[in-house]
């Protein structure tokens, strides 16, 4: 059975043009370089770190973390589920496939509620996703009065149910399929779900992924934790059974706080 191994991947949202992008690589792998735990950890493959750009910056960060030593992911925050088309402003996986991206994120809360994508839209680009060779990094999570209603997991179990009902064999999900619970509540707000809370809930999806895909893929599939991640609360999620590093936002746009945060969820 295959290792899970902790990811920390940082979703910029719309955050740092190209040559801002460029330039914060670079001082993230210099920054990586210089801190032995974080390049032998990555050397070693004993995490993985990621990076999560604009769709505009996606080729500058490639480039720039190709000349690196040190490897770092990189992927996109959204995708279309047609190849190409009469759909102004959008961006297919084949085009962020060519900037070198082997993932995406699909069904963030923002994506889910500011722009209305529904569950079978969000179905559509996995699909997609999986079919071009994309990891997808599928968000579930539930609203404050989805919370206080007590329906956190009716919610979650809904919203991966019909994400993932296209998805039949253990195979699929060798493909690298990540899930990140992001409660809504906590997104850019500074409040997170505590440990405990936090822990539920993952453990919750493993649940999910046991009683409907079997053991073995319950037991290989990541399971993020996103919504205020920082460096003083890092270390008490990742120490979580069933919590297999995080989707962090804000913490992710300064070098500093990023590696922050991978240091101490690694110890």
């Amino acid at each position: 059975m295959k290792k899970r191994i902790p990811f920390f991947a940082g979703n910029w949202k719309m955050n740092k043009g190209p040559s801002e992008t460029e330039k914060f690589v670079k001082q993230l792998i210099s920054a990586i370089a210089g801190d032995d735990a974080i390049c032998n950890a990555l050397k070693a493959n004993e995490i993985e770190v990621g990076i999560f750009p604009p769709f505009v910056s996606l080729e500058r960060a490639n480039s720039a973390i190709k000349s690196a030593d040190v490897s770092i992911s990189l992927g996109a925050q959204n995708m279309h589920w047609e190849d190409s088309g009469a759909f102004t402003g959008e961006v297919s996986g084949v085009m962020i496939k060519e900037t070198g991206c082997q993932y995406v994120i699909l069904g963030h809360s923002e994506r889910r509620h500011i722009f209305g994508e529904t569950d079978d839209v969000i179905e559509m680009k996995i699909r997609k996703s999986l079919n071009l060779g994309l990891k997808p990094i599928l968000c579930v999570g539930e609203t404050l009065e989805e919370r206080d209603k007590g329906i956190t997991e009716f919610v979650v179990e809904r919203q991966l149910k019909e994400a993932l009902k296209a998805l039949k064999t253990h195979q699929t999900f060798e493909t690298g399929i990540v899930i990140a619970y992001e409660p809504v509540w906590a997104i850019g707000t500074g409040r997170k779900a505590s440990d405990e809370d936090a822990q539920k809930v993952c453990a919750f999806i493993r649940s999910f992924l046991e009683n409907n895909f079997g053991s073995r893929v319950a037991q290989e599939v990541r399971i993020l934790y996103g919504g205020s991640v920082k460096p003083d609360n890092a270390k008490g999620l990742m120490s979580q059974k069933d919590i297999d590093g995080a989707l962090i936002g804000g913490a992710s746009l300064e070098v500093e706080s990023f590696l922050g945060i991978i240091t101490n969820g690694m110890s």
